[in-house]
């Protein structure tokens, strides 16, 4: 076998960061903890707050609902003194049903768009797109974890958004 650089000791092809195999990974641990954090998949036009005692509340809403996908959003909602509600972090999140993967396909973090899906076969070829995608991805895995560990939980009875 020929190397072509020297190997990384410790670092497995899944835990490269920005990595391809990383990305994949990180899919598959985010449908995990969403299905810890919502076991059932309720309907399209669902709203959900999910409320633990000294934590914020985490606020859930199904945008479409199909066989092989789900599109929602999670995110906290901070009110302002002047009345504005400010959504922090919002992410759109894509659950993919046949294959148990979830990505976020969109996310706004610090008031600003920081990462936007783009599925156009000529996003950048350098890799700036894939890390970008690996870095909105691992927050979704760092903050699923913490909302699970806070308890947060959506389960019991659906309401519907009008």
């Amino acid at each position: 076998m020929i190397l072509l650089r020297a190997p990384q000791i410790g670092l497995l092809a899944h835990d490269t960061p920005g990595s391809f195999a990383a990305l994949m990974d990180l899919y598959e641990r985010n449908y995990i903890n969403l299905r810890r954090l919502l076991p059932i998949m309720p309907p399209a036009s669902t709203v959900r707050i999910s409320r633990v005692v000294g934590g914020l509340d985490l606020h859930l809403r199904i945008l479409e609902r199909s066989r092989y996908t789900s599109d929602l959003t999670l995110t906290y909602q901070f009110r302002q003194d002047h009345g504005t509600v400010i959504a922090e972090p919002n992410l759109r999140i894509r659950i993919y049903h046949d294959a148990r993967m979830a990505e976020v396909m969109a996310a706004r973090l610090r008031h600003r768009a920081a990462f936007i899906a783009d599925f156009h076969p000529n996003h950048q070829a350098d890799g700036t797109h894939l890390h970008a995608r690996w870095r909105t991805n691992r927050f979704l895995f760092k903050w699923l974890a913490y909302c699970l560990r806070q308890g947060h939980r959506f389960t019991g009875q659906f309401t519907h958004s009008v």
